[in-house]
């Protein structure tokens, strides 16, 4: 499938999506969908280093929190209450991701030359590094935070959270298309020489900090632009609330349950255990969700090792003598010795 087909069918998906939430009448259905789809997007943009080039990357919040911050400056800077009528939304989703892109193009730079457990140490302590710069920063609020007030309603759309979750509804679809478009060009085939063996991929002339350091701007850059109206839909913005572990965390869970090796396969993760979140947050307790995470990460790590996806490509290759096979070889082992 071309991906212009591939973007329309998208597009329409995401319409019928919206429509059937606004049929449902109730705005919860747009709160806990936003937070789905910003997963979907966060987990996309963790599965283009982490997957497609195998560099894990514990700096998610890190990129989402740049982007917040953001929209949060431009709010102070303006002083506008109605930030939104003053510079649209998709502007400043553009200028968060502008900002990240060019710090995860730096930090791709100093640190992409370190491999392994050296190069996640690296992403991680950039997150506490900037959680530091912005706890001490009193135009965004510092450590006491900052409120950003919403507009109450948006014409046509209704409550001004429909028009955030179609916001983040066109940006998944951006999202997983540039994912899958990258997976289906050469530069998708240069991120696998590097996930397979980085040292044979310089040998054979590939450009690989060069590969890296595009990975890194484009993950960075969607993640900056996922976290761009956070402030708009959470109101009241602190640094605990940005840079939480949940982001890092699920934003590695879910392609790792879903599949690392495929676009799809952080969709299925983030639907599957996005949802089981939301629902146990709803049921029981929000507190619960990092045990969820970590409770079914150990369970795939052990039943699926390459993912939903793996599992279900491994099972399609699979001929039909095996399964005859595999019942002969059951029947044979029932059968009592003689």
């Amino acid at each position: 499938m071309r991906t212009p087909l591939f973007l329309l069918i998208s597009l329409a998906i995401a319409a019928a999506v919206f429509a059937a939430t606004i049929a449902l009448g109730n705005d919860y259905v747009f709160f806990a969908g936003y937070v789905v789809l910003q997963y979907v997007v966060l987990s996309t943009a963790w599965n283009i280093l982490g997957g497609y080039c195998g560099y894990v990357n514990f700096g998610t919040a890190a990129f989402f929190a740049l982007g917040a911050y953001s929209t949060v400056a431009v709010y102070k800077l303006i002083e506008a209450d109605e930030l939104p009528h003053v510079v649209p939304m998709p502007v400043l989703m553009l200028l968060g991701g502008l900002v990240s892109g060019v710090i995860g193009l730096g930090m791709g730079y100093l640190t992409l030359r370190l491999r392994g457990a050296f190069f996640s140490i690296a992403t991680l302590a950039l997150a506490v590094v900037l959680e530091t710069l912005v706890v001490n920063w009193d135009f965004v609020g510092g450590s006491r935070g900052a409120y950003i007030i919403r507009p109450e309603e948006i014409a046509p759309l209704g409550n001004y959270i429909r028009y955030l979750f179609l916001i983040m509804l066109l940006l998944t679809v951006a999202a997983l298309t540039i994912a899958r478009l990258i997976e289906r060009s050469r530069l998708g085939y240069g991120f696998a020489t590097i996930r397979d063996d980085e040292m044979a991929a310089e040998a054979a002339g590939v450009p690989t900090l060069r590969l890296k350091l595009i990975a890194t701007t484009i993950s960075g850059t969607l993640m900056g632009m996922a976290g761009a109206p956070f402030p708009y839909y959470i109101g009241y913005l602190q640094p605990d609330s940005t840079f939480a572990l949940d982001y890092a965390v699920n934003s590695i869970a879910m392609p790792l349950i879903g599949g690392t090796t495929s676009w799809i396969g952080p969709l299925i993760g983030t639907l599957l255990l996005g949802s089981l979140q939301q629902i146990i947050t709803v049921t029981i307790s929000s507190a619960v969700n990092l045990l969820i995470v970590g409770a079914l990460l150990v369970a795939f790590v052990i039943v699926a090792p390459n993912g939903i996806v793996g599992l279900v490509h491994t099972y399609l290759q699979r001929k039909p003598e095996d399964f005859v096979g595999r019942r002969r070889v059951d029947a044979d082992a029932a059968e009592p010795a003689p």
